[in-house]
Parts: C-alpha cells; structure tokens; sequence
C-alpha cells in the first residue's frame, strides 16, 4: 500500500482527522435531538401555529411531514459523515476545494454565533428571574442600563457565558455525555409535568379538533404548507454540519435509528405537549400563552419558578451545544488548522457571541429579518451543493486523505484551493433564495425560500460538475468506512493495522 504523503499543516490537526473513537450509539444521537428540540423557540413555534388558529392535530400533521423531511436529509448527510469520519468543514472540501471550504464554513458559523449569543442571553433572562425568585433584594440591580444590560442582566449574561464555556471546550466525548444524562432528559420532565398540571386544572376540557380563531379551511391549508416549510428551514443549519456528530457513530444504523427516535417520533411528541400546555392555558388562564417562561410565571408559585427557570437554562444549554457551538467550533479550527483546534474555535465562538451584543441583535426585527434571514437563505444552497456533489458527481467516492492536501495536483485542490463550480452553482442560488426571502414583493412565497435555493445549486451544480465525473464514480453508492492514513502519518507512530500490517499508529483526536 502506497503510503499518502504528510499532511499539510494548514489543513489537518487532530481534531479535523478522521475519527478514531466512535461511541455515539443510537441513545447518543438520540439525545442529540432530545438536546436540540426541547427549546424554548421549538416550543414556541408549535404552539404559535395553534394560536394562529390550526387546529392540535392539523399542526401535529404539518410538524411530522415537516420533520420527516428532515430525517431524510439528516440520513444523507450521515451517510456521508459516517463514512468520512471528518467533520463538516473537512467534508466540504471534496465540493469546494481545500481552501474553498471556508466560504460555507464561515457563513454557517457567522450564523452560530449569532445565534449563541442570542441564546446565552435568552438563558440568562432566565437566571435574572431566578435570582429574583430567590433574593428579591437584588431587583436594585435589575433597572440601570450599561450597553443594554442591567447589571444583574450582565452578571447573569456572563455566568451562563462561563458555564457553557467551562462545560463546552472539554470536547465532543464530554459533551455526548452531558447530553445523553442531562440537557434532553431533563426538559422533557418539566414540561411533562407542565402540560400534565394544566390539564387537570382544566378539568380535561381541551379540544385537539376546533381552530380558536376560526380559520377557513383554504388558510388552514396555506398555514400548514408553511409549517412544513418553515420546520424544515429551522433544521437546515443542523443537516449542515450533521457530519460533526455522524462521523462519531459506529454504523449506519446508529444514527439512522438515532434520527427516527429523535426526530419524527420525539420532535412530533414535544409539539403535542407544547400545544396540550397552551390549549390548557385557554382554560385556566383564559388566554392563549405560547411563550413556556410566561406559563410559569402566570402559575405564580416559588418551587414552580425555579425548577422552571432551571429547566430553561439547561434546554439552552441544550440548544447551543447542539446548533450553535459544535459547527463554529470546527469550522473556526478549519480557518487554521495549525494554531486553532476543537477548543480554541470553540472560545472564539464564546468570545464573539459577547461582542455583537446579542440583546441588541435580538432586540431589533429588522437585524434579525435582513441579517440573519438572508444567511438561512444560503443553508438551502449549502446543503444542496454538498449532497449532489456526495451522491450524484462522486456517488460516495471520496479520498479522504487528499482532503489534507495542498498539493496542486490535489484531487481537491481545483484551482488554487478553490472549486469555481461550486461558486458557479452557488452565487445565483443564493441571491435567489436571499430574494425571495426578502424582498416584500415575494411575501407569500418568503417561507419557502429555501427550496428555491436548494434546487437551483442543485441543478447548477450537477450541470457545471457533469463533465468532471469519473468512470470510478458509477455504480451504487458504497456503504463501508472510507479507509484513510492520514492521522498515522502524521504521527508515524508504528502499529499493526488489521488487513494492512503494521504501519503508523491513530492517536485520538482531542475532543472526539
């Protein structure tokens, strides 16, 4: 066997190799969803779609065709994370050059970032209610304003700040076990116990049938297609960048089985609760809550306000692991592979998330409509190009190692680094997709932006990369871990290799 030549530096570190450890079974992956779909805003949004006035088992429909597409996309884009072992900024290369891969990188983790900071102030709202409950004295400190923040504002931002930083730079195997035994679990407890107090107060009297605000048939139709839509664009930052997990189990059937439970079965679960709790608070409350902070606090009872509190902080902790950490982490080590690992890209990604003061991003509609509705408009593009280049250009052939090499002769290497297809398909896609999200003239259409962009890259990208398919790449798509020696050979540590010989040893990467 011809051994490949050493890595480049400014492509690999441990952390960006091939996995070695692979331990994320199907309750890990599991947990993952459990982790991801327990916040506050998948709450939120089921619950909206029946104050908006669908009817419970409209809005289950809807939110289960929604979320199975998703599956769907989750088991492509698994497929080819398992195989690699490589997270997604690695994986990316194949389609847009070794060097080309920071383009997607970076605007998936401009979008995480963002949405960090939001979420860690999100959290922190609930730590400042907390705190309250428990010392009421220190409603002082709640009133001032420094950069938008009270003071207890800034000291509740900055503990949840330290606490996921201290809990999140330990590494992917520290971060699986959080998941599997607290961020998931926990949430679906409390809101259980939420949805199950508020029923027998209402005596049972919910109807799960009648829309509340009367909606005709022809708009409970339109209302559900957007659903549809809008829970498949809330999951496209996680088909993404679903290699960084994928690439961690042990076979197919991990995180095949890991998605079904986690998202069709359990996604469509937490929806019918979140809609049980705000049908029930038009009973007991008399008005119609979506927003689980404002249920506790109408329940008006101390032991209720903490566990609640706790519950959210731990959903957001939750979230962020999953959505908004992991994805940056990786694509900021991919920047620079030779100074920045795992942990490192993870502490930018903290630190930034402090520096476009979230509260303020959150705070102003017109930030979040332009600034973060146009990058969702470039996850369609995104994971449209690197599931056609997987499946249709290379129908799964992928060289692993030469995903680490600069060389100019580089099956990835294109031109200078850089694939123009992937570009060709990808400008026009997006600024596509980036109308139709935008621009008011396209208003009814804006929710479905994403399939805009998706099939235009798609279609683009397979037509500019027809001529450079191989002979090699036809035939099923193969299902087997792609062998790779890079780690070893950056190692060159010697060890016998089952059906190689002996050769240079795997040192696990930090953080997998």
């Amino acid at each position: 066997m011809t051994t490949p030549p050493q890595p480049d530096p400014r492509l690999f570190n441990e952390d960006l190799a091939p996995a070695t450890e692979r331990k994320w079974g199907t309750y890990s992956i599991f947990a993952l969803w459990m982790s991801d779909t327990h916040a506050i805003s998948n709450y939120a949004f089921a619950s909206s779609l029946f104050v908006l006035g669908l009817p419970a088992w409209e809005v289950f429909v809807a939110l289960l065709a929604g979320i199975t597409i998703v599956y769907w996309l989750m088991n492509r884009m698994g497929h080819a994370g398992h195989r690699t072992g490589v997270p997604y900024p690695v994986l990316a290369r194949a389609s847009w050059g070794v060097y080309g891969a920071n383009i997607p990188a970076l605007l998936r983790a401009v979008m995480a970032v963002a949405w960090y900071g939001i979420q860690t102030w999100l959290a922190s709202t609930a730590v400042v209610l907390l705190t309250l409950q428990l010392a009421p004295g220190l409603d002082a400190y709640n009133h001032n304003s420094v950069l938008g923040l009270s003071t207890l504002g800034w000291v509740a931002f900055m503990v949840m700040w330290g606490l996921q930083a201290a809990l999140l730079t330990r590494g992917m195997e520290f971060i699986r076990k959080v998941q599997d035994f607290a961020t998931g679990p926990v949430v679906w407890l409390v809101v259980l116990a939420l949805a199950l107090y508020l029923v027998i107060r209402a005596g049972g009297d919910i109807s799960l049938t009648r829309s509340i605000t009367g909606l005709s048939g022809a708009e409970q139709a339109r209302q559900s297609l957007i659903a549809v839509s809008l829970t498949v664009a809330t999951f496209l930052t996680l088909v993404l960048n679903y290699a960084d997990f994928a690439r961690f189990t042990p076979d197919h059937r991990s995180y095949r089985r890991g998605n079904l439970i986690g998202l069709p079965v359990n996604f469509t679960a937490f929806a019918v609760v979140a809609v049980l709790v705000t049908a029930g608070t038009i009973s007991v409350f008399g008005e119609a809550i979506y927003d689980p902070v404002k249920v506790i606090q109408k329940i008006d009872n101390p032991v209720v306000t903490v566990i609640g509190a706790l519950a959210f902080i731990v959903a957001t902790i939750g979230i962020n692991v999953v959505a908004n950490f992991v994805s940056p982490a990786y694509d900021f080590a991919n920047l620079a592979p030779k100074y920045l690992n795992f942990r490192r890209g993870g502490m930018i990604t903290a630190v930034l998330a402090v520096v476009v003061m979230p509260w303020k991003l959150y705070s102003s509609a017109l930030v979040i409509q332009y600034f973060l509705g146009a990058l969702g408009a470039f996850l369609g593009p995104l994971v449209a190009i690197l599931l056609v280049d997987y499946y249709l250009v290379r129908r799964g052939r992928i060289d692993v190692d030469a995903l680490f090499s600069a060389d100019a002769a580089g099956a990835y290497f294109y031109r200078r680094g850089y694939n123009p297809r992937a570009v060709i398909a990808f400008l026009p896609a997006a600024a596509v997709s980036a109308a139709v999200a935008l621009v008011p003239a396209f208003g009814v259409v804006a929710p479905f932006s994403w399939i805009f962009g998706m099939a235009l890259a798609g279609g683009l990208h397979a037509l500019v990369s027809g001529r450079g398919r191989s002979a090699a790449a036809a035939g099923p798509i193969p299902d087997g871990i792609i062998p790779s020696q890079v780690r070893a050979v950056a190692t060159e540590e010697p060890v016998s290799v089952p059906g190689v010989g002996v050769g240079p040893a795997p040192v696990p990467a930090e953080g997998s």
